[in-house]
């Protein structure tokens, strides 16, 4: 049999069995509940891009501050 199918009757069968058991309203909210998961890791995800991005300017900033720093101090020792 094609798997198609054979996974369209097994998805059918899940959405049927659910609604019996918990009620339609029941079910949407289950669904709503997993959207929301979805949505909040998606934004976690966003969230450490951002972060990572930021630390990593962050980091060439330091880099930049001690350099000048640095060369402001042995300007002034050769004064």
């Amino acid at each position: 049999m094609n798997s198609i199918i054979l996974e369209s009757y097994l998805l059918i069968a899940i959405l049927m069995l659910m609604i019996a058991y918990a009620g339609f309203e029941g079910t949407m909210r289950v669904f709503a509940y997993i959207e929301l998961q979805i949505k909040y890791q998606y934004i976690m995800f966003i969230m450490w891009r951002m972060r990572r991005k930021l630390k990593k300017q962050l980091d060439l900033d330091t880099e930049n501050i001690l350099n000048r720093l640095e060369n402001a101090k042995k300007s002034n020792e050769k004064n």
